[in-house]
């Protein structure tokens, strides 16, 4: 796993500085700080930050092909390079690496960019022709790995984060405030677009052709949700997805140091822990998050999976002060705002993982997404059931089935009734599914100085539909929005890659192996979510690994701590810095008075309401990002001169 970064100097011949370079390397040597590569010549220039995991000692980028006239560096791993690479020796050509970085690059040498159809990983690709003067990028298909990219002038700049671009002399970060209303209402800024002004991010499934003239991004894989023809056997079902987990986890083991795993007592990383328990003889060392709060611990849980499975565990303990304590670092990380606390345990569970000297760690990320787990694909079921059968439904019992494990709220059958009743009837939205949670985050827009406090019509939402959408199922429709809206910018960003990467912490999610969602994408809806019962097939396979009370266990969502994370004697300053009302006026992104006096209730009541917990977040890390990013009030880093540096320097003067 690395950091990449490049400038491309289009339609002229001028090589960057190598200052400006090993700067831009200094920002992001966080994503690997084993080694650094170096590629310069008069028109394009690339930088690598190594994270070593495979061929520790010769795999050290910028790789090229034999004659020199492709060079690459890589954020990644394919997990079927060594098939691919039996093939192409084969077809003649030689290797000099171990890596999965040189089967990369061969592989676009013999096939061009349709190779990214015959790979399984997670990718953030740059390719450089010196030949054709043209760069090639590629994101992997769910969008784990991220890569963003900049018209800057006559420059085109890419990272693996944008805080690389800091480097450029001139470049200025601007917070875009049409993206913050994105945010304010999805949780996070839709892809292509990032939070800042031209700057943009490479679309999951696409790749982009460079070159002096013109930019092109073309897509060559999407999620869909075309039903098997035939009704399949339940049980062969089972064992065919069954299988397909199995061979995704050990593929993810692959690696030349060890490799460990999150267990949050949940079914999803239970599943992934037992595997490699059951099929490996590696022993298997394991991490997790405790919190201090028992509103969000699950001790318990995590304690009765590591006596079942006979794992070494190592748990952080999380006080809702911490949260506080490292909120400016994890906003420097995101590099976007955030509605929730949720990404800072991940970044002290990362930090944990890091301190005991692992850089893997398989993860049960992405189930939700493509076996129907979370809640809001049950409100979906309901609400369309109350809106056909509205004389025989028992509306009272069916809302109170979505959150048993919260007495006080079902004891409230009224307001469960006018909350999930919103908009009801208006069951042909293709955004149905997910008009309830929007229009209920949207509510935060009024604390921005301008913004639509309304929800757009649905032809004008900015998320681009696929003709066959209408033909899907209801569930199959909330599962791709969820996807497109909810795993790629906030789940796999902000609390996944980011988080992680920022300790050297590499992440495999092996539900999120293409092979498993296409398959998953294909089944019938009630082996996903069988009545109101979610991730049916899953915990089916899994009982067979699971104690009972793991397999059966409700989902229980992953929250942290917000509004007395930031108040407490540690974190109060820095608070008060950012609710301000002159850093308000000065940065320019809210309605001073509201937030203010959302501030000052924050102050004086025990507990905000959900929406204002969000907004007050959100508030926060916009006003952070701003100070990080625009006054460029960041970390000061530099280029760590005692690892090994390769540099391949071909510029000349013209």
């Amino acid at each position: 796993m690395c950091g990449i970064a490049g400038v491309f100097n289009r339609a002229h011949r001028e090589p960057v500085q190598l200052e400006v370079l090993e700067n831009m390397l200094a920002l992001i040597q966080h994503r690997g700080p084993d080694q650094a590569g170096i590629y310069r010549d008069a028109n394009c220039s690339m930088v690598n930050a190594r994270l070593s995991i495979l061929d520790i000692s010769g795999g050290q980028q910028p790789i090229s092909n034999q004659d020199e006239t492709l060079w690459i560096v890589y954020n990644g791993e394919i997990f079927n390079d060594l098939a691919l690479k039996r093939n192409l020796i084969n077809l003649g050509h030689q290797f000099h690496t171990e890596t999965d970085t040189e089967v990369i690059l061969h592989l676009y040498e013999q096939y061009g960019p349709q190779f990214l159809e015959m790979i399984n990983g997670q990718y953030a690709i740059a390719i450089w022709d010196r030949k054709k003067e043209t760069l090639f990028l590629a994101r992997d298909r769910i969008g784990i790995r991220p890569l963003f990219y900049s018209n800057f002038g006559k420059q085109f700049v890419f990272s693996s984060e944008i805080k690389a671009f800091l480097a450029i002399p001139n470049w200025q970060a601007e917070i875009d405030p049409q993206v913050l209303q994105q945010i304010f209402t999805y949780w996070g800024p839709l892809t292509p677009n990032s939070t800042f002004k031209n700057v943009h991010e490479v679309k999951p499934g696409h790749y982009m052709l460079v070159s002096n003239t013109h930019s092109e991004e073309i897509s060559y894989w999407e999620p869909h949700f075309e039903k098997k023809k035939s009704a399949p056997d339940e049980n062969d079902l089972i064992e065919e997805f069954g299988n397909l987990l199995i061979d995704s986890s050990q593929i993810r083991l692959r690696a030349d140091v060890p490799v460990g795993a999150y267990l949050s007592g949940g079914l999803d990383s239970s599943t992934i822990a037992a595997i490699i328990t059951s099929y490996t003889n590696t022993p298997l060392e394991t991490f997790s998050i405790q919190f201090e709060d028992p509103r969000y611990d699950e001790k318990l849980f995590q304690d009765q999976m590591v006596e079942r499975l006979n794992v070494h565990h190592n748990a952080i303990f999380c006080r809702a002060q911490d949260i506080g304590n490292i909120f400016s670092e994890v906003i420097w990380h995101t590099e976007t705002p955030i509605l929730r606390t949720s990404p800072a345990p991940m970044y002290l569970l990362s930090r944990l993982v890091h301190q005991h000297d692992y850089k893997v760690v398989l993860t049960g990320e992405g189930a939700d997404e493509i076996l129907g787990g979370y809640d809001i694909f049950k409100e979906n079921k309901i609400r369309r059931f109350i809106a056909n059968h509205p004389e025989t439904a028992n509306v009272s019992k069916l809302y109170a089935c979505l959150y048993p494990e919260i007495p006080q709220l079902n004891a409230r059958s009224q307001f469960l009734q006018a909350f999930f009743g919103q908009d009801i009837q208006e069951t042909k939205s293709p955004f149905y599914s997910h008009h309830l949670r929007w229009s209920n985050t949207a509510r935060s827009l009024r604390f921005l100085k301008t913004a639509n406090q309304t929800l757009p019509s649905d032809p004008n939402y900015p998320i681009e539909l696929p003709k066959q959408f209408s033909t899907w199922t209801p569930l199959a429709q909330a599962q791709f929005l969820e996807m497109k809206t909810f795993l790629t910018p906030y789940l796999l960003s902000s609390q996944g890659d980011r988080m992680a990467m920022a300790n050297s912490v590499e992440g495999r999610y092996p539900f999120l192996d293409y092979r498993l969602m296409e398959f998953a994408n294909s089944l019938p809806d009630q082996v996903k979510l069988r009545g109101l019962q979610e991730k049916w097939i899953l915990r089916k396979f899994a009982s067979k690994f699971l104690p009972i009370e793991i397999w059966r266990r409700r989902k229980k969502p992953y929250r942290a701590p917000i509004q007395h994370s930031f108040l407490n004697q540690a974190s109060s300053p820095q608070t008060a810095f950012y609710f301000n009302e002159q850093n308000l006026i000065n940065f320019g992104y809210f309605n001073t008075r509201a937030a203010v006096k959302l501030y000052e209730k924050a102050l004086a009541t025990p507990q905000l309401s959900e929406m204002e917990e969000m907004a007050f977040v959100g508030i926060l890390s916009t006003q952070i990002l701003h100070d990080h990013f625009c006054n460029r009030n960041f970390p000061k880093v530099k280029l760590d001169r005692g690892i090994p540096l390769k540099l391949i320097d071909l510029a000349i003067s013209v």
